[in-house]
């Protein structure tokens, strides 16, 4: 390992232990203070360390993010994976989970559809990567950013029109024979932390047949992003999805039904 790539991660890791002054960093990993104030300010720069008022360094929020994304990437997996499968034996598509990760779309699980029949090969794209605007999904995704996180602040407009849906429709799949649709899953304060899909091979099944499982891909996206801690708009769920808790549903429910009479 390069000994200064090797002294700076030391370093960040001292500093997850509270804040230092520079002689504790320098002793920390064994160098002189002019060694380590290079090796700070570096980190300063890439926003992993932050220098207070009173001299001392501690973390900077690039670790913050960084971290807080990690944990969501795999948090969201294991409490998707039962919605997931729910939803796989009720409509017998593939289903989908993925994030969006340096621009594109990074597939964290899928429920293989039994479409292709029993014992029928197919590839998974469990950890696999697609462009994101090549996909329904990945179109969800960049739907569901920040407008500040967009050129000029706002949105294409066929983003806004997936964002105004709730959902995404794809047919040839980037550039496979497949038809997919694609809702978010909401995090805290309803921010887009992933999305889910159904798909399916073109050949076998028209676009318009796989659309009328809208509904029950917006109760599972509304389940997981629940279960999630998310706060989701619900428009569709009916209890469709059986691995919802029964507190979460009700409330659900009740909302929807709401919203239905107004």
């Amino acid at each position: 390992m390069s000994q200064s790539v090797d002294r700076a991660l030391t370093l960040l890791g001292s500093l997850g232990d509270g804040p230092v002054t520079l002689e504790q960093a320098a002793t920390s990993i064994g160098v002189h203070k002019s060694t380590a104030l290079r090796l700070l300010r570096t980190l300063e720069e890439h926003g992993f360390a932050q220098r207070q008022p009173d001299l001392r360094y501690r973390l900077g929020g690039r670790v913050l993010s960084l971290a807080h994304r990690a944990l969501e990437e795999i948090d969201v997996r294991q409490v998707a994976a039962p919605y997931l499968a729910a939803l796989n034996a009720r409509c017998g598509y593939t289903v989908q989970l993925a994030v969006l990760q340096d621009g594109e779309v990074l597939y964290l699980d899928e429920v293989a559809g039994s479409w292709a029949g029993p014992g029928a090969a197919r590839a998974s794209r469990i950890g696999r990567r697609a462009p994101a605007g090549g996909t329904a999904i990945g179109r969800v995704l960049l739907a569901g950013l920040p407008e500040d996180g967009t050129p000029d602040g706002e949105l294409p407009a066929e983003l806004a029109a997936v964002r105004l849906r709730g959902w995404a429709v794809e047919s040839a799949e980037h550039r496979e024979p497949v038809t997919c649709v694609a809702a978010p899953v909401a995090g805290s304060g309803g921010r887009t932390v992933a999305a889910c899909a159904l798909s399916a091979p073109a050949s076998q099944v028209p676009p318009a047949e796989l659309a009328r499982m809208v509904p029950e891909l917006l109760c599972t996206a509304e389940a997981i992003s629940l279960a999630y801690g998310g706060s989701p708009t619900p428009r569709w769920c009916e209890n469709r999805c059986g691995a919802r808790p029964a507190g979460r549903a009700s409330r659900t429910s009740a909302r929807a039904s709401a919203a239905r009479r107004r």
